[in-house]
């Protein structure tokens, strides 16, 4: 029987005219077995810290006052050898040239960076059930052309390897809000922000426990924190 993974993706100033400079893609996956415990771990650390249970932990929410509450949950990420986590950044969508690419604009790019920030998860011996943030209504249409993608690109016509890709709200899924907040700090750092002492603590707490600056490219087999920094000049067609 194939091992069973949850991913949980989400995804911060992904939109093409959005006038925000950095995009990051992003997911945190864990054995299906193990999501429930996670779950309740990560509801615990939010209890300990006077929160009540609906509480949706979000990058957007980090202030200095719940910072504590925040650099608990990211501590549960490193210490918990079940979870796992990956982003893919585009330091810079001004410079995307799509019309230089037959056939290619940002919808058709778009679904070419979630392929590839989600190959390096996938095995074919393993299975996956993928869940994304619902953020707007043509959320139903972009699920559906995400997993035949996917599926075309690994040869899993019976969809034997990617079972399931759906739509969920963030405030039922904790591990989608511990991807929340994990691709909020990696896009704060990118978009040169510091204003906020909170959300850099975070950001310092996240380079001190993976030794990595969080600027750079990981190797590719990195499994805690991995990082892709995407290049357009490194091929966009």
């Amino acid at each position: 029987m194939s091992e069973i993974f949850n991913i949980y993706c989400d995804e911060s100033c992904h939109l093409e005219n959005d006038k925000q400079k950095a995009m990051v893609l992003g997911a945190v996956w864990c054995p299906l077995e193990k999501t429930r415990e996670i779950a309740v771990r990560l509801r615990e650390i939010k209890k300990k810290h006077g929160m009540p249970a609906p509480f949706e932990a979000k990058w957007v929410k980090v202030s200095p006052g719940k910072k504590e509450m925040y650099l608990d949950l990211i501590d549960y990420f490193f210490d918990d050898n079940d979870l796992h986590f990956r982003a893919l950044i585009v330091p810079d969508k001004t410079k995307l040239r799509h019309d230089s690419f037959p056939a290619q604009d940002h919808d058709t790019w778009y679904y070419k960076m979630y392929f590839d920030m989600l190959k390096v998860i996938l095995r074919p011996d393993a299975r996956y059930r993928i869940y994304l943030d619902i953020k707007d209504t043509r959320g139903a249409q972009k699920v559906v052309k995400l997993h035949d993608v996917l599926c075309n690109d690994m040869y899993d016509f019976s969809r034997q390897v990617i079972e399931r890709l759906q739509l969920v709200h963030s405030h039922e899924i904790e591990q989608l809000q511990l991807a929340d907040l994990l691709i909020g700090a990696v896009g704060y750092l990118h978009r040169g922000l510091h204003e906020n002492a909170g959300k850099m603590a975070i950001i310092q707490r996240m380079q001190k426990r993976s030794g990595y600056s969080l600027t750079k490219t990981t190797l590719l087999k990195e499994e805690k924190m991995n990082i892709f920094r995407w290049h357009a000049e490194e091929g966009q067609g």
